[in-house]
């Protein structure tokens, strides 16, 4: 049966919309009620990959303080009789377990899994902040789940056409690069610009190492594409000591963003590394509170 291709953004508007103006009453009209927070599972194809323990934890305090302001969106388990699975709203539903809460106001939609997959991809890049990667295989799955093109996905999102064409081909770069884009230590433009040359992968550490800005990297790479041999990097960081990268986890996942420690005879440096203004914006806020 051929799936009608309308707006994304209509149906997510239409679902979510409805929420925001109800009121949070259990067993109200519409398919709101309190479920139980154990017979509610995530989506194991949510977009997003990544929820920093930070943020959970704040979310926490304001739920034990407020409570539920928003009701999440969720449907029947497909093979889980009286149990539902989350659409939207992974955050509040983690959020609320360590608040200690034992149900949980939503919406209850009956959603096909393309229906749940626009609205899961949608929900997250219009209200959070997905790495690249995340973002990109969230479009990727729309483009070959649903037969849309980079255009009818962009105008679901908000986005423009090339931001979703120059995501969705970050793909292609290699596993390890991936990584270094998702963790924070190359951007989106550094990634672009290794896209099509010979060894994507050793131009990125040769990048990582010398902290190469986007220009610099860009020129390394046409370099590269025309058959010249990169210097390689100065040489390779010694390995860490055991207490060192026990203290660079800790402090990565207290921020929920990549932390270095560089340390030289007790003297080094400590570098944070953010993937955009408003992950900044939150670490100059806890480095300066009170």
């Amino acid at each position: 049966m051929m799936v009608e291709k309308r707006g994304l953004g209509r149906g997510l508007s239409a679902l979510l919309g409805e929420v925001e103006e109800t009121p949070v009453t259990a067993g109200a009209a519409g398919g709101l009620r309190d479920i139980p927070i154990e017979l509610i599972h995530r989506n194991e194809k949510q977009p997003r990959w990544v929820f920093p323990e930070e943020e959970i934890e704040e979310l926490a305090a304001s739920i034990r303080e407020k409570g539920v302001l928003q009701p999440i969106l969720v449907r029947p388990a497909p093979e889980m009789d009286g149990h539902f699975e989350i659409v939207a709203g992974e955050r509040r539903w983690r959020a609320s377990q360590k608040a200690g809460l034992h149900a949980l106001p939503a919406l209850v939609r009956e959603l096909n899994d393309i229906q749940m997959l626009e609205i899961g991809v949608i929900e997250n890049v219009q209200r959070t902040a997905l790495s690249p990667i995340e973002e990109a295989n969230a479009y990727q799955q729309l483009v070959e789940v649903h037969g849309r093109s980079a255009a009818e996905v962009a105008d679901a999102v908000g986005k423009s056409r090339s931001h979703v064409a120059n995501l969705i081909r970050l793909l292609a770069l290699p596993e390890m690069v991936r990584h270094y884009l998702m963790s924070g230590q190359l951007t989106a433009g550094h990634a672009r610009a290794l896209l099509g040359t010979p060894d994507p992968q050793a131009l990125a550490e040769i990048v990582i190492a010398k902290g190469l800005s986007v220009r610099d990297t860009e020129q390394l790479a046409r370099k590269a594409s025309a058959g010249e041999t990169p210097a390689k990097a100065a040489r390779p960081a010694p390995v860490k000591d055991t207490d060192t990268q026990a203290l660079e986890v800790d402090l990565s996942e207290a921020l929920g963003l990549t932390v270095e420690v560089i340390d030289r005879g007790g003297v080094g440096e400590l570098r944070v590394k953010y993937a955009s203004l408003e992950q900044l914006d939150e670490v100059c806020r806890r480095l300066t509170r009170a």
